[in-house]
């Protein structure tokens, strides 16, 4: 017997049933559940949370109710998925370190920063925020669409009508199915600034925009580094940011460095944090912290990390950064539902969603006033021509014998409708006095007047934009609070994308113990005076500015050190301050490792082949390398040339081919010859000898002979002299050169070989901390084989004598503030600082 088809069983391609399913399950998954609306910013779970917390009037001038409650009503009525993922929802709406602006007022342990979970939805209490009452703001209104909840038995929005641009404003995270959302928060009156100016001017680029709303802003606070990943994400949608954590390094009386981290990235567990630095600290992975604690209280965060007294806390500080939570990255993706399907924005097609948005809010909204005035209007209608008739309509009802044949006389009668004619029979008689009647009066004419307002907004688009901006003023008015996050440029890790900087002439300065910054050069030369005074750069006692140059944000710097490695930046990437503060640590721009000090900076607008570098060891080696060959540096710096051992860099000075070149040594010789002597090398070479020392012999200075310059020199103990170079012969290289100083008993040994021009300042400081500025031009111009003249008082009894010398631009007198006066100093006068015992 033959089988018979089971009309029951269908037959199908089981490849093609797997992929109608997943892809069925899928874009459940992408509108259902993972995706955030552009219009409200809010994905399914978090608009069911605040709905049911709307419907059962848990407003934020309420009492709290338990949180169980509110859970247990979204489950029932509109989100048929388990009660702990509606419950940790909600418990992340109220924590204030991952929302910027909380839509959830939690009363009881909603967890911490450290990662401790919320206690059982039994135990805490919550209700609305205020701020999310503006997301539910009018939605009784017909301002938008409901559709039926998952048993059909209810009904739920299908957004909110969101009376600020929460998308944006607390951001989202979310996994779907083949794709992903990251949006950061942001500051809430930047946002809406954003939006104001879009509905002004609907052309406006991103770059505007970008003056509006700088970058993210995370309820954690922390340092934004960099704009390029801000304007790649606001440009394309996705890009990436580098988010540090705020710190501070404080000096403890004891000379101990302290680093205080008072802020920390965004989305990153404190606890862990300070676990992974306590781990690296145990594993010898960095070196130097005596002690790690939390202060964190009610009243902020606090992290302190004491730093070895021999450690330097900016090195540590780097380390930190590189291998721990302290720097993380932000990948921005702005994947939200636009109509229903998952799209990748812009910022500027957010603000424009979200405008879209307000308008159809308004315009329904004004709407469903305007229906609400003409309904109320007909009815004050149909109660005047009744009191203007009022003994005929009183005859006529009490001759009725049924509502419903006196309903039918009032209509026929004076042509009225069935809602009017129903609502004279509903009206008491005390509405027939003369003040009732004139009130009835006032109410007509005054929704006849509100009527013709809605109407005449309904016909005008510039009036409903104008409304928008209106109600958005006055939440900003309300919720607005100061920015967070910082946002800086600066750092080499962090190249900018160079459209984004102007094009400028700038100053760089670094100090002698290695703070740099830079100011504009409009700024620096509107204080300067003419005539000598204090400079007021900001730096401590014991410091200088050594390093002064001229430059553009967009020309390369290079920084030549000791060690003979060259570390690059560009003119912008050197942090801005005021011309009062000390600056940023190099060490935290550069990475300079522990014993490695900058001895000379170079500014590049454009590497080509006519322009070199010469370089001069301690040991008389010199070498000549086309600037071209140092155009591509690494970020951790690159070998500038190859150094021998115990051999280090001395000086480095940029040459056009046509220079002479002097080398200046220990023992008080000199030799001058042309930098052609020296042929051109690789970048890598260790270079020729530039000058044959004696065995106990070592260079001090190399410097590029310009025309009409003098030789400078100073002693170990504190004398000096000028001397014309035209007194040097030109020599061969190699040579032990001529004498440029009769070293004796009573001078000491050269410690500093200079070339000067008699404009420029000269900086001394002695191994016992004294510090000392002396005008050049009074620095007496003598023979070659002289001794010269004493610049500073040394303290033999202790052993004292000249360490450092330094040629630094000529001080010129600076107002410190408005209305203060500058220290001024004649030209003769020698400004010694001594350090106090206390010190």
């Amino acid at each position: 017997m033959a089988d018979t088809p089971n009309p029951q069983v269908r037959e199908i391609n089981i490849s093609q049933e797997m992929k109608s399913s997943f892809l069925d399950y899928a874009m459940s998954v992408i509108v259902s559940r993972a995706l955030p609306d552009v219009r409200d910013g809010l994905k399914p779970v978090h608009r069911r949370i605040l709905y049911a917390m709307h419907d059962l009037g848990m407003h934020s001038d309420k009492p709290y109710k338990k949180s169980a409650r509110i859970v247990g009503d979204v489950i029932g009525k509109y989100h048929p998925h388990g009660d702990s993922a509606v419950y940790e929802t909600m418990v992340r709406m109220a924590q204030d370190f991952n929302y910027r602006y909380m839509l959830v007022d939690g009363h009881g342990n909603f967890g911490s920063v450290d990662g401790d979970g919320a206690a059982a939805m039994r135990y805490t209490e919550s209700r609305m925020s205020k701020i999310s009452m503006e997301l539910l703001r009018d939605i009784n209104k017909d301002t938008i669409n409901f559709q039926d909840n998952y048993d059909g038995e209810e009904r739920e929005p299908v957004v909110l009508p969101a009376r600020f641009p929460n998308l944006l404003v607390n951001g989202t995270t979310g996994i779907a199915v083949g794709m992903a959302t990251n949006i950061p928060p942001h500051q809430l009156g930047e946002i809406i600034d954003g939006v104001l100016a879009v509905s002004q001017d609907p052309e406006i680029t991103t770059q505007e925009l970008m003056e509006i709303i700088p970058g993210p802003d995370f309820p954690t606070g922390g340092i934004i580094i960099g704009r390029s990943g801000i304007r790649k994400a606001y440009e394309t949608g996705r890009g990436s940011i580098t988010i540090r954590a705020k710190v501070e390094i404080e000096q403890k009386s004891n000379g101990k460095e302290v680093i205080i981290v008072n802020e920390i990235p965004y989305q990153v567990n404190k606890a862990k944090l300070i676990e992974k630095i306590a781990e690296l600290a145990r594993d010898k992975k960095i070196e130097g912290i005596t002690d790690l604690r939390d202060e964190s209280d009610r009243n902020g965060m606090r992290i302190v990390i004491e730093v070895r007294k021999d450690a330097n806390a900016n090195v540590l500080l780097n380390n930190l950064y590189k291998q721990t939570a302290l720097q993380t990255s932000f990948g921005i993706n702005t994947l939200a539902l636009v109509n229903g399907q998952p799209k990748v924005l812009t910022l500027k097609q957010c603000l424009v969603h979200y405008l879209d948005h307000q308008q159809v809010v308004i315009r329904r909204r004004t709407l469903f006033e305007l229906r609400k005035a003409e309904a109320r209007a007909h009815i004050l209608d149909g109660l005047r021509i009744a009191l203007d008739h009022l003994d005929q309509v009183i005859a006529l009802i009490r001759a009725s014998q049924t509502a419903d044949i006196a309903r039918e006389g009032l209509m026929t009668t004076f042509n009225l409708s069935e809602k009017q004619a129903q609502a004279i029979l509903d009206m008491r008689l005390q509405r027939l006095t003369g003040l009732e009647r004139e009130k009835i009066e006032e109410e007509f004419q005054s929704l006849m007047k509100l009527i013709g307002e809605l109407k005449a907004i309904l016909a005008d688009e510039e009036k409903i934009l104008e409304i928008i901006r209106e109600e958005l003023i006055e939440i900003k008015e309300r919720f607005n609070d100061k920015r967070r996050t910082d946002i800086v440029t600066g750092g080499i890790e962090n190249i900018e994308d160079e459209d984004l900087i102007p094009r400028e002439n700038i100053v760089i300065s670094l100090t002698h113990n290695g703070y740099i910054k830079r100011l504009p050069v409009s700024t620096y030369r509107a204080q300067r005076r003419g005539g000598r005074g204090i400079q007021g750069m900001g730096t401590n006692e014991d410091d200088f500015v050594e390093h002064l140059i001229t430059t553009s944000t967009h020309d390369t710097i290079l920084f030549f050190t000791n060690k003979g490695k060259v570390y690059r930046a560009k003119g912008y990437e050197i942090p801005e301050y005021s011309r009062t503060a000390k600056g940023l640590p190099i060490i935290n721009l550069l990475g300079v490792e522990k014993g490695e000090w900058i001895n000379a900076i170079i500014p590049v607008e454009e590497f080509v082949d006519e322009w070199s570098l010469f370089f001069t060891t301690r040991e008389g080696i010199s070498k000549r390398s086309p600037l071209t060959s140092f155009a591509h540096i690494r970020n951790n710096g690159l070998i500038a040339l190859s150094l021998r051992e115990g051999d280090e860099l001395i000086s480095v000075q940029l040459t056009d081919g046509t220079k002479h070149i002097i080398i200046g040594t220990k023992k008080g010789m000199l030799i001058r010859f042309p930098e052609t002597d020296v042929r051109s090398m690789g970048r890598t070479a260790t270079g020729v000898k530039g000058i044959t020392l004696d065995s106990d012999d070592e260079v001090v200075g190399m410097e590029v002979l310009e025309e009409n310059n003098d030789i400078l020199i100073v002693t170990k103990n504190g004398y000096g002299k000028r001397t014309p170079s035209a007194e040097y012969r030109i020599q061969g290289r190699g040579g032990k050169g001529i004498r440029t100083c009769h070293v004796t008993e009573k001078n000491g040994y050269l410690v500093s070989m200079r070339a000067v021009t008699g404009e420029e300042d000269l900086m001394l400081i002695t191994t016992g901390g004294v510090l000392i500025r002396i005008d050049v031009a009074s620095i007496s111009s003598m023979g070659r084989n002289t001794q010269g003249v004493k610049l500073i008082s040394i303290k033999e009894s202790e052993n004292e004598y000249v360490a450092t010398v330094a040629k630094v631009e000529k001080e010129e007198q600076i107002a410190i503030e408005e209305g203060e006066d500058a220290e001024t100093i004649e030209a003769s006068e020698l400004d010694t600082i001594i350090p106090s015992d206390e010190e």
